[in-house]
């Protein structure tokens, strides 16, 4: 009896162990649950934000998201469109630590951990945006460790249209403009006067 007390005690420690710490199940696609048994998610707001590098998006033009924050070991990050629990779109090449998690056959559908070494704000997520005309916006499960994760965290939506700076010619550009203008106006004196 006393040889079953220290096999049963291993075993319920062996329990508190990261269910999944080299990255969420394909499973948490939808809901994205981390499957962590017995533990709930925090309700008290999440204490990081989903920050996106532009408020629109172009398809192939990618957008970078940044989760700021507290440190976190564990994440699930995906792009979703209206009430749609689809991952939409593809992952660039994932920041160290993390690794692509296939979503609704998608291969690069979503982004996980790999390990659950802390990550921090200058882990840098890049989305590849698809063809798609709808309102876009990043959703997240973000885990401080095993029994302290929060899920739907949300940034701001995105809308199709040009990227924000495109309106605004560079130096190179504008003196490339003024030059061409010059031209013009002289070619029309000639022609006009001549």
């Amino acid at each position: 009896m006393e040889l079953l007390l220290p096999v049963f005690v291993m075993l319920q420690l062996l329990g508190l162990v990261s269910v999944y710490p080299t990255g969420a199940p394909t499973g948490a696609c939808e809901d994205m649950l981390p499957r962590h048994s017995g533990v709930q998610a925090q309700t008290l707001p999440a204490p990081y934000t989903l920050l996106t590098n532009t408020k629109t998006f172009e398809p192939g033009r990618p957008v970078t998201v940044t989760i700021t924050g507290p440190e976190y070991r564990g994440v699930l990050l995906e792009a979703r469109t209206g009430s749609s629990t689809l991952a939409l779109g593809s992952w660039s090449l994932p920041p160290p630590d993390t690794r692509f998690l296939e979503c609704a056959g998608n291969p690069q559908g979503a982004v996980t951990h790999s390990n659950t070494n802390l990550k921090g704000n200058s882990t840098v997520y890049t989305w590849i945006p698809p063809d798609s005309s709808s309102p876009v916006y990043f959703m997240a499960t973000v885990a401080q460790q095993r029994t302290v994760f929060w899920v739907n965290v949300k940034s701001v939506t995105l809308s199709r249209g040009k990227p924000e700076g495109l309106g605004l010619a560079s130096n190179a550009e504008r003196a490339e403009e003024k030059r061409l203008l010059v031209f013009l106006l002289g070619f029309l004196m000639l022609h006009v006067l001549g």
